[in-house]
């Protein structure tokens, strides 16, 4: 396929996209994809987020907007968040549904911190810079790890950390924020789930702090059994408290954020909403403001579209094509990819092959989520495909390479050599155990493959299919039952991935990765 054939239709369907969503409002979700517990913090007239990417490296994205709608990544807290078996998929160990959590962003005296804890590695890390969009991070950690956290900088010059769930605890930071100051560590809440009743089943957590005209507001979600996720909002005249707490809003499963304001005065609760395999997706809900308290959505209800500017779509601010080529300047990889787990950067090249993308086996891998240097990105909603091709002539034995959609029930699409022969297979773990639905024989060197993922209505389906010339496809195995499973508390993502089942030294070259939205 001709690259630049490619880009000019792509340019013309976002022309014609562009063209098109600029006379409609802005709707929710504002982003159709995996974007959850989000922080955001709005300094002079750009706003900025962080969300959760949780065993992904590089970790913590930053996102930067102008208009609350359109989003763009900008940078990461960190690339490596530590060196442990669980988290570098070394030792049997795997990260998945662990890393880092939900991240608290603020802004205080020209410095930007954004704080995360770890369950895996029992710490809570905080990160600080004077350029978020460039960094550097200067990163401290500590132990223990504070669940669901949020930091909060008071006037007076003290900072504070308020964690839990159900039971929400406070601690006072030293100054220079390298721990906790001792002594200081009280139960600020004793039961913060109680406004949304007694039969709770997810107890209050995802503290966010925020002080308006001079009270402060607690924001926390809590999950009523048979009910839904819920906004609890606690509000004091003072941080120590007394809390007194009521229910903020119950619609759609919409929850777990904060407030944030506009240059001209309007207010908004960022929160998220559970879509299915496609992961915790963004919604903006209109605030207003009686007798002290924001009164969230309108009725009561979330809206479905809003008084911002219209989305100009997820591409390329979220999701993106690479061609693999780089010029000086540019960076190794766009910030819209992430390896799964911490990569071994000696395994994966964009210069050994100019305008390719090498990965190269350098062990053996017990399976596909096992592998080392899977790079991935996220998909999108309501649809959204993304495919790749492929030189396999340097493949070897017990070798497997292609293109996947990331989640304990994964499926993937690849070429697998053995005894000295290729074949194009399909592999679904739908039911839980991976199963090798079709395999068709190969026998020339560059493949190309696709996957087509169909979100619409929560269909949560996906189909995979192959190309020997790049232009006439074909279905391969069956088609591929999403869902967003717990153990990897993740949105399906598409993969690269190169694995050894038996010999390391071998590699693939990828000439590029193409995602598009339907016309």
């Amino acid at each position: 396929m001709k690259k630049h054939s490619f880009i000019n239709i792509v340019i013309g369907l976002s022309l014609f996209t562009l063209v098109s969503l600029k006379a409609e409002p802005a709707r929710n979700p504002v982003i159709w994809a995996d974007v959850p517990d989000m922080s955001m913090i709005r300094v002079g007239d750009t706003y900025y987020m962080s969300s959760t990417t949780m065993h992904m490296s590089p970790g913590v994205p930053i996102m930067k907007s102008k208009d609350l709608v359109n989003w763009q990544l900008v940078n990461y807290a960190y690339d490596i968040l530590d060196d442990v078996d669980a988290l570098n998929l070394t030792n049997g160990k795997s990260a998945y549904g662990g890393g880092s959590w939900a991240s608290c962003l603020r802004y205080h005296s020209g410095m930007y911190v954004v704080s995360t804890f770890s369950g895996i590695t029992g710490k809570t890390y905080i990160y600080t810079t004077t350029d978020i969009e460039n960094g550097p991070w200067n990163k401290i950690s500590f132990e223990p790890s504070y669940h669901d956290h949020t930091i909060f900088f008071d006037n007076d010059g003290r900072v504070y950390m308020i964690w839990g769930a159900g039971k929400l605890r406070m601690v006072e930071l030293k100054e220079d924020l390298s721990g906790i100051k001792e002594g200081t560590q009280r139960v600020l809440i004793e039961n913060a789930s109680a406004p949304a009743g007694d039969n709770i089943g997810l107890p209050s957590e995802g503290s966010q702090l925020f002080k308006v005209n001079g009270k402060y507001y607690l924001f926390n979600i809590a999950w009523p059994r048979g009910g839904m996720r819920t906004v609890i909002i606690h509000r004091a005249d003072h941080i120590t408290g007394p809390y007194e707490g009521r229910v903020a809003l119950q619609d759609k499963g919409v929850a777990q954020g904060g407030l944030i304001d506009t240059p001209d005065g309007r207010w908004f609760a960022y929160l998220f909403r559970d879509y299915g395999s496609v992961g915790r997706v963004p919604y903006l809900v209109p605030v207003t403001w009686e007798d002290g308290w924001p009164v969230l959505g309108v009725n009561g209800k979330v809206p479905d579209t809003l008084d911002l500017p219209a989305s100009e779509g997820l591409i390329p601010g979220i999701v993106a094509s690479d061609e693999f080529t780089r010029v000086e300047g540019d960076r190794a990889l766009p910030l819209v990819w992430q390896w799964n787990h911490t990569p071994d950067n000696t395994l994966w090249s964009l210069s050994q092959r100019q305008g390719y993308l090498r990965l190269t086996t350098g062990r053996v891998d017990s399976s596909f989520v096992m592998a080392k240097n899977t790079l991935t990105q996220r998909t999108i909603g309501p649809e959204g495909t993304g495919s790749t091709s492929i030189d396999i002539s340097q493949m070897k034995n017990g070798d497997f390479a292609g293109l996947a959609l990331l989640q304990k029930k994964y499926g993937l699409v690849g070429v697998k050599k053995s005894d000295g022969a290729k074949s194009i297979v399909m592999v679904s773990a739908e039911t839980g155990e991976a199963v090798e639905l079709e395999s068709v024989p190969l026998s020339q060197n560059t493949i190309y493959l696709k996957a087509k993922c169909d979100f619409r209505n929560r269909a949560d389906v996906a189909y995979f299919y192959y190309s020997l010339d790049g232009k006439s496809w074909k279905p391969i195995g069956e088609q591929l039952k999403m869902e967003y499973t717990l153990p990897h508390f993740m949105g399906y993502r598409f993969g690269l991935f190169n694995y050894a089942t038996k010999t390391p030294g071998g590699y693939v070259d990828f000439d590029y990765f193409h995602i598009f939205l339907p016309r």
